[in-house]
């Protein structure tokens, strides 16, 4: 054998050492593992929520559906009530729909046939003995009841 044989086999022998070094810590290290359970994890996470976008949007697109649904027979609902009182001759039955916030806030706005506003309550601070003021009902109890002298 000649020197440069021996050579060339440590040479090999330190290349496939770290290579199967590389190895064994990429099977047998902890953080390694951790790293690829995180990865998996991850990707699991991704497919739910994915799933789930899915899943709401179908829901909305059905919602959408059933709102234009409604409001198709609500016109048919008005075009029929609209038939019916121009065939009766009933003309307030005719008049066209208002939409619901005006009669919501036609409903809630106070008129002129209602009582006025309430009187503002008497405060203690006025001065003039009102229910929350601070002597209210003890200038009787006090005339009824004299208090005795101390010595």
């Amino acid at each position: 054998m000649d020197p440069s044989s021996s050579l060339t086999f440590a040479i090999i022998g330190l290349v496939v050492g770290f290579i199967a070094g590389m190895g064994c810590y990429r099977l047998f290290s902890k953080s390694e593992r951790h790293a690829a359970a995180m990865r998996q994890t991850l990707l699991e996470r991704e497919h739910q929520i994915a799933e789930m976008k899915s899943s709401v949007g179908s829901h909305l697109s059905g919602i959408y559906q059933r709102l234009g649904n409604i409001r198709d027979e609500a016109n048919q609902l008005e075009q029929q009530l609209k038939e019916d009182a121009a065939e009766w001759n009933i003309r307030d039955a005719a008049q066209p729909s208002l939409d619901y916030s005006a009669v919501h806030s036609a409903k809630t706005s106070p008129t002129n046939d209602q009582a006025p506003a309430p009187a503002i309550p008497r405060d203690y601070a006025d001065g003039k003995g009102g229910t929350l003021s601070e002597d209210f009902g003890l200038k009787g109890s006090q005339a009824a009841n004299p208090q005795p002298p101390r010595y």
